[in-house]
């Protein structure tokens, strides 16, 4: 008989498998509780991979919304250090015209008193980009 052939004898509820081992058969009876488990087994791991599927492709959808959130900030990041750049460059540029005519800088140091008087220390004639509208 080829390898593998299952008969069921009547009124029997097992089921005999005919099995070559080289030189000859081997009958060996199976019972149906057997090919139940073997179905159960099959279905537990189909639903385990299914999960396991299922869980892969959350946490490869978690991922790719957690790098498109951290480009974005990226972006922002850098429109942010262009905007403080071209400020930095602003005030560097208003500094450098402005020493050559500071009397402060020229003069010699005021009284302490004069250093901590109680002032607004806002300069009308320096303004920042970021500031004026």
């Amino acid at each position: 008989m080829p390898k593998g052939i299952r008969c069921a004898p009547p009124g029997n509820e097992g089921a005999k498998s005919i099995t070559s081992l080289g030189y000859g058969f081997i009958l060996v009876w199976r019972d149906s509780s057997d090919d139940m488990r073997k179905v159960q087994r099959r279905e537990k791991n189909r639903i385990a991979a299914q999960k396991s599927r299922l869980r892969q492709t959350q946490k490869a959808d978690t991922l790719h919304l957690e790098s498109e959130d951290l480009e974005r900030q990226n972006a922002a990041l850098r429109r942010e250090i262009k905007q403080l750049t071209e400020e930095m460059k602003h005030f560097t540029s208003m500094l450098s015209s402005h020493e050559p005519l500071c009397s402060i800088l020229t003069s010699p140091p005021p009284p302490p008193e004069v250093l901590y008087a109680t002032h607004s220390f806002h300069q009308p004639h320096i303004g920042s980009p970021r500031f004026q509208h």
